[in-house]
């Protein structure tokens, strides 16, 4: 199964939990020196031990740009794994949650995603695929420097804990900047929903750790879900702010009119289709908040309609995913966008 569309702990907030350990081999070169040949040969060696604990390998060589661009959208890999030229493949176990890319910036990106605020549970998957591979795999690693990845920003733990945040209400009231500035300064970074270089989307953020050296894991993960319950918080506080009648009803308004407009539009762009997502997924939480706070709530919106059914919109509306689901053959932007509009109305129509 997917790590999207579940029930998960916290999750009008918080969309997903990820831990990603950066690793490499002894013996092994790093990064461009490592030639193809010696890459299959490390790829073979890590499909040996990963295939008979249902790892399913997918070998991304093989791959068109729709189905390696349908895994970046799924947040499985990398925009960069996705660009590869060499020989790189995809181990990938969805009952578990783990995805190890081999042979990208480092032989070895064991990483595990969760729904919700998980942080917990996605470093005890990441750790027990790791545990898996270093039983049979002589990891590179130094009693000062940790172990030794490909880029000198990944050494010490070589871990990078992150979430991925829906925060409309700190976005809408210009607090998130200041935020960012307060992170950047005990360690922290944020990035696009897509990561490094990338844009916020449907004001979906995703905050991570800086600092890999001179701190183990366990505290880095520690500090990071001490943050992250902070700024679940005040996005929490912001939104109540919200729930009064003048702005509530503008709100309600927008999230009523965009769902109406997921319903019954015929074409819908990707860019659109955010915006709309992002206006009902606010008016559904204000919604809840207001109820919580025994006000008079609705927006029109079927109290069905929940925010794992809208994550699960919010990747299989993406580009590349559309088109696998839709038979995979390659579609013109406006023929996406038709059959993004009747895919939306059909999975509605069922809530």
């Amino acid at each position: 199964m997917a790590w999207y569309g579940k029930k998960s702990v916290d999750n009008d907030v918080v969309l997903s939990s990820r831990v990603r350990l950066a690793r490499n081999v002894e013996g092994y070169p790093f990064g461009r020196h490592l030639t193809d040949d010696r890459a299959r040969e490390l790829i073979g060696k890590i499909g040996a031990i990963l295939t008979p604990s249902g790892y399913e390998a997918v070998d991304f060589t093989g791959l068109d740009m729709i189905g390696a661009t349908a895994y970046v959208e799924e947040h499985i890999v990398s925009p960069e794994f996705a660009g590869e030229k060499g020989p790189h493949t995809l181990f990938k176990n969805d009952k578990k949650n783990v995805y190890i890319m081999t042979c990208e910036e480092d032989h070895l990106r064991i990483q595990c995603i969760t729904p919700g605020f998980s942080l917990d549970e996605a470093y005890a998957g990441a750790i027990e695929a790791e545990s898996l591979l270093d039983s049979s795999l002589n990891l590179a690693f130094n009693e000062k420097l940790g172990y030794l990845t490909h880029c000198p920003t990944n050494l010490g733990t070589g871990m990078r804990a992150s979430v991925m945040m829906f925060l409309p209400a700190i976005t809408k009231f210009g607090k998130f900047s200041s935020i960012a500035r307060q992170l950047s300064k005990i360690g922290l970074t944020v990035r696009g929903s897509y990561g490094e270089g990338s844009g916020s989307t449907g004001c979906l953020y995703q905050i991570s750790n800086q600092v890999t050296l001179g701190v183990s894991e366990e505290e880095s993960i520690e500090k990071l879900k001490n943050i992250v319950a902070s700024i679940v918080d005040q996005e929490r506080k912001l939104r109540d702010a919200m729930t009064n009648d003048d702005v509530w009803n503008s709100v309600a308004d927008a999230s009523a009119r965009a769902y109406g407009t997921l319903t019954y539009a015929r074409m819908l762009s990707f860019s659109e289709f955010m915006k709309l997502w992002c206006d009902v997924r606010l008016g559904i939480a204000l919604d809840n908040a207001r109820k919580m706070n025994g006000q008079p709530g609705g927006t029109g919106i079927p109290s069905s309609l929940s925010y794992e059914t809208l994550d699960t919109l919010f990747i299989e509306s993406q580009p590349a995913v559309l088109t696998l689901l839709s038979g995979g053959t390659p579609m013109s932007p406006a023929e996406r966008d038709l059959r993004r509009a009747d895919a939306i109305k059909r999975r509605l129509a069922v809530v």
